[in-house]
């Protein structure tokens, strides 16, 4: 019973932290983006992530807030090819370009006034 138990817990808990979200990261979107000088912030996750959960949270607020900035995401672990073009090894990477350079990189950020705080930085 015990055992039973414990597995229900695990289901739901895995089940809380999944994430609905699509990978809208393309290359030209991407590159047309850096033509225009926008800043982009590009974040990489995964659907049982639950760090990834709450960041998406955040940067869905954050799209909102900041009509300017380009939101691109993928799945890290469906997208290698877009991992391996922005040099991102791990889940919940988020990633800021400005004037088609690279200005942060940063992994596991949760904090709304962190992640907001990157942002503002970099418009």
């Amino acid at each position: 019973m015990k055992k039973i138990l414990t597995l229900i817990f695990v289901l739901f808990t895995f089940e809380s932290i999944a994430i609905e979200k699509k990978t809208t990261f393309t290359v030209e979107a991407f590159n047309e983006a850096q033509k225009a000088g926008k800043t982009i912030v590009i974040n990489s996750w995964n659907k049982s992530c639950g760090t990834c959960a709450r960041q998406t949270k955040i940067l869905n607020e954050a799209q909102k807030d900041f009509p300017d900035v380009l939101f691109l995401s993928y799945e890290q672990t469906k997208h290698k090819d877009i991992a391996k073009l922005l040099n991102v090894n791990f889940w919940a990477t988020i990633i800021i370009y400005k004037n088609s350079k690279e200005v942060v990189k940063e992994i596991g950020v949760t904090s709304k006034s962190d992640i907001y705080s990157l942002i503002k930085k970099e418009i």
